[in-house]
């Protein structure tokens, strides 16, 4: 469990969400689903013992580990108060289960998936799927999800995708073929950055609404042999590991950082905005006034009883693609999603944001830095009155 844990005292239980089984990338040493990988796992927490596991991913082989710590908040599903535990995902899911005894509070299908080509690879020949809430962020990648701004940026996207495998969500990770006609590796849609990560979601446990910031950024895992004196695996993950940008610009269409807000009691989405006015300046595509694009940042969010506080998240944030982050931190509202206040700090935030008081006046503090910034909080507050 390389992320952090949750536990309801009340219960008794606490709620591991565990890592892919090693290798992350090749299994043709670990064939089977490869039990209590990529899985949520909830312990006793005086005995040790298993209460309920669900595996989110079958023999991983894409790095979706769930990243951030498991949510728990009561909903009301269909009549019934249900306390709740909810883990969002790189995948762009949400699954949502009775913390309790782990009972999904909707179906979760298991549906056909893409093949591995690798030799000695083994794949599950099935995935979990949430019926709901539907996904909030893009899944795998067709020929429409790519870049269109200008023709130009259209043909150079596609030249670039024709290097590459590509496809559905799950599509298995390939061996880099540098001969003439050969591919360079499998396009992860979403990759390992996400849909979700670290930074986590932010429920709201009066409406039971759930806020997610994600990021729409592929992810290349091209296999290669291993230098023997290092590992025994038969294939490694080698580069390229990011997908080359057309014309300095993200391969896919925007938005390429979002916000979600999700109904948790009944898994509809209410709205979803773009984070941040991302790349439009682009010298490419700066003449086309486009509207926000969303930054590439991976930024955690802070919810008050009115308002959701987040940043476009640091451009140098581990795992974070070229033109990513941005040094605006804004207030959104939390009913409609629409920016109420904004201030531009001196760096992307890197830590999560809180909220303290101090002699009656309430602040909120943030982490930020950056290569050229020193770490440092920044605390912000309304001004004092003056009479």
């Amino acid at each position: 469990s390389w992320t952090a844990v949750s536990a309801d005292p009340e219960l008794g239980l606490v709620y591991l969400p565990l890592k892919t089984t090693t290798n992350d990338w090749y299994g043709g040493h670990r064939p089977g689903n490869n039990l209590y990988g990529e899985s949520l796992v909830a312990v006793d927490a005086d005995t040790g013992e298993r209460v309920w596991h669900f595996q989110m991913v079958h023999h991983g082989l894409w790095d979706y580990d769930p990243p951030a710590a498991p949510i728990l908040g009561d909903v009301t599903v269909d009549g019934e108060s249900i306390p709740a535990v909810f883990q969002v995902t790189k995948q762009a899911f949400v699954f949502a289960f009775d913390r309790r005894d782990g009972t999904p509070l909707w179906p979760i299908e298991e549906r056909p998936v893409p093949t591995s080509p690798v030799p000695g690879e083994w794949t599950a020949p099935t995935q979990p799927f949430p019926t709901r809430p539907a996904p909030f962020d893009l899944q795998g990648i067709t020929t429409d999800d790519f870049i269109d701004f200008t023709p130009e940026l259209r043909a150079e996207a596609l030249d670039i995708a024709s290097r590459f495998v590509y496809g559905p969500m799950f599509t298995a990770p390939t061996v880099r073929d540098d001969s003439e006609g050969g591919t360079l590796g499998t396009i992860l849609m979403p990759g390992w950055v996400g849909g979700a990560n670290w930074n986590g979601a932010a429920f709201d446990p009066e409406t039971g609404m759930l806020y997610i910031p994600s990021v729409t950024s592929p992810n290349v895992t091209a296999l290669v042999d291993p230098d023997d004196d290092v590992s025994d695996f038969n294939y490694v993950r080698g580069l390229p590991r990011e997908v080359p940008l057309p014309g300095g610009l993200p391969l896919l269409k925007p938005p390429y950082g979002r916000i979600t807000a999700i109904d948790m009691n009944t898994g509809d989405h209410r709205w979803m905005k773009a984070n941040g006015p991302g790349p439009r300046d682009h010298d490419a595509i700066a003449h086309l006034d486009l509207p926000w694009l969303g930054q590439r940042g991976r930024p955690a969010p802070l919810l008050t009883k009115t308002l959701l506080f987040i940043g476009e998240g640091s451009k140098d944030a581990l795992s974070v693609l070229p033109i990513a982050g941005g040094p605006m931190f804004r207030a959104y509202d939390k009913t409609t999603g629409d920016v109420v206040w904004e201030v531009e700090l001196p760096a992307g935030t890197s830590g999560a944001p809180m909220t303290y008081e101090h002699q009656g006046r309430q602040y909120i503090v943030v982490g930020v830095g950056n290569a050229e910034t020193t770490g440092r909080l920044v605390a912000l507050a309304l001004p004092e009155p003056t009479s």
